[in-house]
């Protein structure tokens, strides 16, 4: 069995055009550090907007999409505590706010343990009911499987967004649920510490 463990943080915001937007900046990572963002369209179609081939390549093993673009990707903290992304024809700024009733919780748990794929194994049926479409564990693509270990969670409370210079709207939750994969990030505007665990 072949494991790598991916740590950084997951953003997942909804707007009112219908566009669902997931961004993923990776801190540590087989792959070293970057970011990259999942797309999903009112009508269902979903884009992966990737910095290299070496991500793209990774990504598309583990999760599924229409279509696929290699692109300049940027992420920026800014005053404020905003977040600014950039991935080709997409710019998106999001707002973080303080941490959720969850992410209190998680605080409380030591990090070996929240991203241990045992811990994610006995927390994925809790996952499920609490927060509609999330899951912790589950089959990824090509055989593999994935534990999501979250360490942390804060609110989203503003984002501006645009694809191809055009508006998409403000804030909304993250609904219907992204498809990606076996799990969507939560319906709560939010960003997630975490640690990703894939065995293939």
């Amino acid at each position: 069995m072949n494991r790598s463990r991916f740590h950084g943080e997951i953003y997942g915001v909804g707007t009112t055009s219908g566009v669902r937007i997931v961004v993923g900046h990776w801190t540590r990572s087989p792959l070293g550090e970057f970011t990259d963002v999942m797309v999903q369209f009112a009508g269902g179609r979903r884009l992966l907007l990737a910095p290299n081939e070496d991500v793209r390549e990774f990504v598309t093993a583990t999760y599924t999409f229409d279509s696929t673009e290699i692109v300049p990707v940027t992420f920026a903290a800014e005053p404020g505590e905003c977040r600014s992304v950039r991935a080709g024809d997409l710019t998106v700024r999001i707002r973080v706010a303080g941490p959720t009733v969850l992410g209190r919780a998680l605080s409380l748990v030591p990090d070996a343990v929240s991203t241990a794929p045992w811990f994610c194994a006995i927390s994925d049926p809790i996952a499920r009911v609490i927060l509609r479409g999330v899951r912790t564990r589950g089959s990824a693509g090509g055989g593999r499987r994935e534990y999501y270990g979250a360490r942390g969670q804060h609110r989203v409370t503003d984002v501006s967004a645009s694809w191809r210079g055009e508006d998409l709207g403000s804030l909304t939750p993250v609904t219907p649920p992204v498809t990606f994969g076996f799990g969507s990030t939560p319906a709560a505007p939010s960003v997630t510490s975490i640690t990703t665990t894939i065995d293939s």
